[in-house]
C-alpha cells in the first residue's frame, strides 16, 4: 500500500512510540498524585507541554491538554461564549474551516441563540480578508480562520487578521492541525488567541491534542468539562500522561526534522502533480489536470487535483493500492461534495472529480512514480468506461482476480 493520505492521519513515529511504552506498564502513575510516582508524571507532562508550546511559539502556561482537536476547538468556542457579554455573540468563522471548528462553532451559535457566519475565501482557499472587515462589529465575540487547510493546503496569512479582530474587541482563533510541524508556527509572534491542534497529525498518538490560549484570552473562557480542576480548573479529568508525552515527544522530533521534512515532500508533491498532469496531457489534452488551491502559499506535502471528467470516488476503487482521499476523513462519510472546494467556487461536479494527494516523512519517490501510474491509468479508465459498464462491477472483477493470483 502507498500512503498518500497523511493528512487524515499520520503513522506513530517509533520514537514516540519509545517514549510512550513505560507510561503503560512502569511509569503509569496519575500526574495529580502527590507521591514521588506522581510528580514523575507530573514532570513528564511539563515537559511535553514545553515541547509542543515551542513547536507551536507559544508559552508553555498556555497550553490546555485534551483529547484532541475537536475537544479542543470545543472549549474554545463553547468557552468563550459562555462568557460572553449578551450583546457579542456573533461568531465568525471561515467557509473552509475543518467540520470539528465548523460543528462547534454552529452548536455554540445555536445554544445562544445566534448564527456562525461564514467568511468567504478567494478562489484559491485562502481567506477574504475584506469580507471579514465587512462582516465585523461589536457584537462579534470570536473569529476562527485556520492556519492551514487540510483538503487543499492553502496557507492563511494570519498576521492582516489579527489588528481588525483585535479592534472589534474579539478573539481570533486558529486551528494549526495541519500546519504545526509542517511549517513554522509562532502563535505568541502572530497575535493569535486561541489555537487546536492534534497529536495524531504529526506522527503522535489519536486521542490527545491541545487548546492554546494566550493569557488574554484565558479569563475570557470558561470551561466545558467539569471535575476535579486539572489543566489549571479550563479541562478537567485524569490526564493521559502517555499520549501527552507522545505529543510533547512527537513535537520535539517535528521541530528537528520540520524544514528537511518540508523541503523533501515539496519536492515529492512537485514531481507528482507534474507525472500526473503530463501523462494525462499527452492523452487527453492540456486541462484534463486542474490544481484546486493556491500555487505556491500551500504545505508542501499537499495537493488537490481535479481530474477532469472522472469522479473522485471512482478513481480511488480503481486504486487500492494507492490511500487518498476526496476530501476531509472527518466529514462524516456523506457523499455530498466537499465544502472547501464549493467555497472556492467549485461546481459540485467539479468538486466530486477531485483527489487530495497528503505526502508523508517516509513517502519515496518510487512510490510518487509508482502512485502517480496508477492512478493516471484509473483515471483514463474512469473515462473511458461505458455507462452501461459500471465500475464498480468492474474493480469487484479486479479485486477478485487480484485475491485469486
Amino acid at each position: 500500500m502507498i500512503y498518500l493520505d497523511h493528512n487524515a492521519t499520520t503513522p506513530v513515529d517509533p520514537r514516540v512510540v519509545e517514549v510512550m511504552l513505560p507510561l503503560f506498564t512502569e511509569r503509569f502513575a496519575n500526574p495529580a498524585s502527590k507521591h514521588a510516582p506522581g510528580q514523575e508524571a507530573t514532570r513528564i507532562v511539563e515537559r511535553a507541554r514545553r515541547e509542543v508550546a515551542s513547536l507551536a511559539g507559544a508559552r508553555p502556561r498556555e497550553v490546555v491538554f485534551t483529547s484532541g482537536a475537536t475537544e479542543a476547538a470545543n472549549l474554545a468556542i463553547g468557552g468563550v461564549l459562555a462568557t460572553a457579554e449578551p450583546g457579542r455573540r456573533r461568531i465568525l468563522v471561515g467557509a473552509t474551516e475543518h467540520p470539528a471548528v465548523l460543528g462547534a462553532a454552529d452548536a455554540a451559535a445555536a445554544a445562544n441563540a445566534t448564527v456562525a457566519e461564514r467568511i468567504a475565501v478567494h478562489p484559491d482557499g485562502t481567506i477574504d480578508v475584506d469580507d471579514l472587515r465587512r462582516r465585523l462589529g461589536p457584537d462579534v465575540a470570536l473569529v476562527a480562520v485556520m492556519a492551514a487547510n487540510n483538503e487543499t493546503g492553502a496557507v492563511n496569512d494570519l498576521r492582516p487578521l489579527v489588528e481588525p479582530v483585535h479592534s472589534a474587541g474579539a478573539l481570533l482563533l486558529c486551528d494549526v492541525t495541519q500546519a504545526l510541524g509542517r511549517i513554522p508556527v509562532e502563535l505568541e509572534q502572530t497575535g493569535v488567541d486561541l489555537a487546536v491542534a492534534s497529536a495524531h497529525k504529526l506522527y503522535g498518538p489519536k486521542g490527545v491534542g491541545a487548546l492554546i490560549a494566550s493569557k488574554d484570552a484565558w479569563p475570557r473562557l470558561a470551561p466545558r468539562v467539569h471535575g476535579g480542576g486539572q489543566e489549571r480548573g479550563l479541562r478537567a479529568g485524569t490526564l493521559n500522561t502517555a499520549g501527552i508525552a507522545g505529543f510533547g515527544a512527537a513535537a520535539r522530533i517535528a521541530a528537528e526534522s520540520m524544514a528537511d521534512d518540508g523541503r523533501h515532500q515539496g519536492e515529492l508533491t512537485a514531481l507528482l502533480t507534474a507525472l500526473l498532469t503530463e501523462n494525462l496531457a499527452k492523452r487527453l489534452g492540456p486541462g484534463a489536470v486542474e490544481l484546486n488551491g493556491p500555487d505556491r502559499a500551500r504545505l508542501p506535502n499537499t495537493v488537490n487535483l481535479r481530474f477532469v471528467g472522472a469522479g473522485a470516488d471512482e478513481v480511488q476503487a480503481c486504486v487500492p493500492r494507492v490511500a487518498i482521499s476526496a476530501g476531509s476523513a472527518c466529514s462524516g462519510g456523506g457523499d455530498e461534495p466537499s465544502h472547501v472546494l464549493l467555497a472556492m467556487g467549485r461546481t459540485a461536479t467539479e468538486a466530486r472529480e477531485s483527489l487530495r494527494f497528503s505526502l508523508g516523512r517516509a513517502t519515496t519517490t518510487e512510490e510518487i512514480r509508482t502512485a502517480a501510474d496508477l492512478v493516471a491509468r484509473a483515471v483514463l479508465r474512469v473515462r473511458s468506461l461505458s455507462q452501461s459498464t459500471p465500475i464498480q462491477d468492474e474493480v469487484r472483477d479486479d479485486n477478485r482476480a487480484l485475491r485469486t493470483a
